[in-house]
């Protein structure tokens, strides 16, 4: 089964940006859509932004004009770039597999990367 590490979590003022990474431990890009999810205290986990294994991408809403997904495939690595962050985007972000299945268990999910955006 691949693994995926999340990193580039952290705390940032409003307005700051950040770039999450999400590592696979072999190259699954080229043939599974990826997915990056966040979920905020009290609230469910929601889809943020995903990227198709031929590179079309899309995201959430909120989000749209501020956080950007991309891949690196000789890296086995899939980016998050998010700029313009506000206080909203504070959440646990995950990087796992577009769709989700709904058999997976927090277990699956793992500890994420938080980002807490605060002044």
């Amino acid at each position: 089964q691949v693994q995926l590490v999340e990193s580039g979590g952290g705390l940032v003022q409003p307005g700051g940006s950040l770039r999450l990474s999400c590592a696979a431990s072999r190259n699954i890009f080229s043939f599974t859509a990826m997915g990056w999810y966040r979920q905020a205290p009290g609230k469910e986990r929601e889809l943020v932004a995903s990227i198709t294994s031929g590179g079309t991408t899309n995201y959430a809403d909120s989000v749209k004009g501020r956080f950007t997904i991309s891949r690196d495939k000789p890296k086995n690595t899939v980016y998050l770039q998010m700029n313009s962050l506000k206080s909203e985007d504070t959440a646990v972000y995950y990087c796992k597999p577009y769709p989700p299945e709904p058999n997976w268990g927090q277990a699956y999910w793992g500890q994420g990367t938080q980002v807490t955006v605060s002044s």
